[in-house]
C-alpha cells in the first residue's frame, strides 16, 4: 500500500552565530534519523523531497540510503521566515511561536504569517504531488513550524499550535495520497511501523 509522509528534521546543532537555514543535524539528530532509516518503511520510499534547508537535507539524504534513491530538493518548503528577529534562544522562541500560531493573520515582529507560510507549504507539496505516481510511497522532508501548517490544512482545521509536533522534531504524520487524508498523527521516526 502506498503512502505519503511529511517527517520533520530531528535535533539540530544550535549556533547563533551561523544562520538558522544553515544548521545541521545534532549527533542525537543523526542517530534518529539512522534509526529510522533502517525501518522497513524507510525502504520502501519511491521518492524524497527535501526543504534546501541543511538540516532538512542532511535527514532526507540519511533516509534516502536506505532506498537507494535520490533526493529532490523543492523550493518554498522552507520553514517559516524568521529572519526579522534573527536567533531567539529557547524559552523566546517558543512564546514567539506561541504567538505565530494563535495570530495567523498577523506578523509576529516581522515574521511570515502563519497563513503565508501555510499557503506556501501547501502549494509547493501539492506541486510536486500532481504529476507524482501515486504507487509510489512519497516523503517530504522538511520543517515543524511548516508541517503543523500542512497537517492543519489536510485535517481541514484552522491554524493551531494544538496540532504541532511534540518534543523538538524527528516526528512525522502519515496521509493518503488518494484523498490526502491524515492517517496517522506525529510519531517519532524512528519508532513508526509504517502502513
Amino acid at each position: 500500500m502506498s503512502f505519503g509522509l511529511y517527517i520533520t528534521h530531528p535535533q539540530v546543532q544550535i549556533d547563533p552565530q551561523v544562520p538558522v537555514p544553515q544548521w545541521g543535524l545534532s549527533a542525537m539528530g543523526r542517530s534518529k534519523a539512522e534509526l529510522a532509516a533502517q525501518s522497513p518503511w524507510a525502504k520502501r520510499l519511491g521518492r524524497i523531497v527535501s526543504s534546501d534547508e541543511t538540516k532538512a537535507i542532511e535527514t532526507a539524504d540519511i533516509l534516502a540510503a536506505a532506498s537507494g534513491i535520490p533526493v529532490e530538493v523543492a523550493e518554498h518548503m522552507h520553514e517559516n521566515d524568521r529572519s526579522a528577529t534573527g536567533f531567539l534562544p529557547p524559552l523566546a522562541f517558543e512564546e514567539a511561536a506561541d504567538w505565530f500560531f494563535a495570530h495567523p493573520t498577523e506578523s509576529y515582529q516581522g515574521w511570515e504569517r502563519a497563513v503565508d507560510a501555510q499557503s506556501r507549504i501547501v502549494a509547493s507539496v501539492f506541486k510536486v504531488l500532481a504529476d507524482h505516481d501515486a504507487a509510489l510511497p512519497i516523503a517530504f522532508v522538511g520543517h515543524g513550524g511548516v508541517g503543523t501548517l500542512l497537517k492543519c490544512h489536510l485535517l481541514g482545521r484552522s491554524i493551531s499550535r494544538t496540532e504541532d509536533q511534540p518534543g523538538g522534531g524527528g516526528n512525522l504524520f502519515c496521509f493518503s495520497l488518494a484523498d490526502h487524508g491524515v492517517s496517522c498523527d506525529w510519531t517519532p521516526i524512528e519508532h513508526w511501523k509504517g502502513v
